[in-house]
């Protein structure tokens, strides 16, 4: 049977599930039938036009949905997404009247910007029907980021009158940067923002926007650059009744974790807490159990849901300071009735610098960063991400397998280890990343090197992106002299090292794709 032959809710349901306006708005205008079922309002109502935004194909599918379709379905669209190319073309054609949901993907600072000067359709619907404005930029320099962020974050405000839910995202941020709200601190307010998304540079940024500007607030989910020392003179004393979500994150080591603590001593109605943090302490001990209990669950007598992964790095040279063993950890948390958690710390013996990773469970994130030796595994389906690095002790083939094994989604991996590896043989099983595509061994011994670029130990069916050094990639590869097929690079299609350098003349045989 012919597909176009399916009844009505078959093919609505096959058309449902490949999700793409560009194959769905082609049977417009084929006859009288596929008119009915493109534009039901159950795809008119939520539009995503981000998609092969910069190919040809899509450049001409624009055109055609711009003047023969856009005219006879722009007044039934609810929720529009547009990237570079479909913003141009679709923000200054019609009015949306029953928009209230819109999410834009900038690269070009101009382009947002040309569209918040003037009478545009941009500002007529922030400023009358936009409930929920999602801003993502993905400025091609942090140079850009700095000269605009603040300007676009200011002006989206001043004109949003009916915001109640704000996503504010930014792919390049610096950590030199000031605060957003240094510069347009009065204009930075709303009345009507119930839940905010953001990344921001400081944790001053935090601090003003609990200070009372947004006095509506009971969702915050931040991200923050870097945990630094105030800047700014803030109130840090005012309740904040009104917040009931706070998710908090900072991937960057911080050495001034006691500068936020204070924070949660203020939010006494808060329900859930989600925190991701990387916290130095020197002369000190981890953070476990007591700790959090303490310092900040205690003045949260609301709190019903408590989300956390907390890697402590103690850096000690007194001598009468003893680390508590993983076993510790673990019994500070039953002690005082705590939900299931997970951790691993590094023994005493490592108490100049060591390590330890506590994490409520089931894991709720897609990155688990600084994983060492310690680790003894688990089930980790919703991690993307991981970051291993060990300072003492080498990683060794078992080790990997325990990865592998915990993180069988795994996409991006850095490895940071200096330590040559002591048991070499070839005599080990394969290991297998199967979704494995970016990898960085910029900071890995040559030994590691070898573990994930030889087949005979590692494969990686999918590895798109390899991050190393220029020496390592001559050593593993021979000069160039080795047999291509033993290394896991057909698939490669971004090499970044240290230094640049002239293509050997068989170099194409050992990254065809690149």
């Amino acid at each position: 049977m012919n597909i176009l032959d399916l009844p009505d809710e078959i093919l609505l349901c096959i058309l449902n599930k490949l999700n793409n306006i560009n194959i769905l708005y082609s049977l417009v205008d084929v006859n009288q039938r596929f008119d009915r079922l493109a534009l039901d309002s159950i795809y008119i109502r939520d539009l995503d036009f981000t998609a092969n935004d910069k190919s040809q194909e899509y450049r001409q599918f624009l055109d055609r949905f711009c003047t023969s379709i856009l005219p006879r379905i722009h007044h039934q669209i609810n929720k529009l997404t547009l990237g570079h190319l479909s913003i141009e073309r679709l923000l200054h054609i019609v009015d949306y009247s029953q928009l209230y949901s819109l999410s834009l993907i900038v690269c070009v600072p101009e382009t947002i910007l040309n569209y918040l000067i003037g009478d545009t359709i941009l500002i007529r619907l922030l400023n009358k029907q936009i409930t929920h404005f999602n801003l993502k930029t993905e400025f091609r320099t942090i140079e850009l980021f700095g000269r605009y962020e603040p300007t676009l974050f200011v002006m989206v405000l001043s004109f949003a009158k009916c915001l109640t839910d704000f996503t504010f995202v930014q792919c390049h941020r610096d950590p030199s940067t000031n605060s957003l709200f240094t510069v347009f601190s009065p204009h930075c307010v709303s009345s009507t923002l119930t839940k905010l998304k953001i990344d921001v540079n400081t944790l001053d940024d935090c601090l003003y926007i609990l200070d009372g500007r947004f006095d509506c607030l009971s969702i915050l989910i931040i991200d923050i650059e870097k945990i630094r020392p105030l800047l700014s003179n803030i109130d840090t004393t005012k309740q904040i009744s009104k917040l009931k979500y706070l998710s908090l994150t900072s991937i960057s080591l911080t050495s001034f974790y006691h500068e936020f603590v204070p924070l949660f001593r203020r939010m006494p109605n808060l329900e859930e807490l989600t925190l991701f943090l990387f916290v130095k302490r020197i002369n000190s001990t981890y953070i476990d159990g007591i700790h959090l209990n303490n310092e900040i669950l205690i003045h949260m007598p609301r709190l019903n849901k408590f989300t956390f992964s907390i890697t402590t790095l103690a850096c000690n040279r007194q001598s009468n300071i003893i680390l508590p063993s993983n076993d510790d950890i673990q019994r500070s948390f039953i002690e005082r009735r705590c939900q299931q958690i997970g951790s691993y710390a590094d023994d005493n013996t490592m108490k100049i610098r060591a390590r330890c990773h506590i994490y409520s469970l089931p894991y709720q994130f897609h990155m688990f960063h600084n994983v060492t030796n310690s680790f003894k595994g688990g089930i980790f389906n919703k991690v993307r991400s991981v970051i291993i690095i060990d300072d003492i002790r080498p990683f060794e083939h078992e080790f990997f397998q325990i990865i592998s094994q915990s993180f069988p989604f795994l996409e991006t991996l850095s490895i940071q280890n200096d330590e040559p590896q002591k048991y070499k043989t070839n005599s080990f099983t394969f290991i297998t990343f199967p979704h494995l595509a970016v990898l960085n061994l910029e900071l890995a011994h040559i030994d590691y090197v070898e573990q994930f670029l030889f087949e005979r130990k590692t494969r990686l069916p999918c590895l798109l992106h390899l991050t190393i050094q220029y020496e390592s990639l001559v050593m593993i590869t021979n000069n160039f002299t080795n047999d291509p097929t033993r290394l896991n690079f057909t698939q490669l299609k971004n090499l970044v090292t240290d230094k640049s350098f002239i293509r050997p003349e068989n170099f194409h045989s050992y990254f065809p794709q690149l």
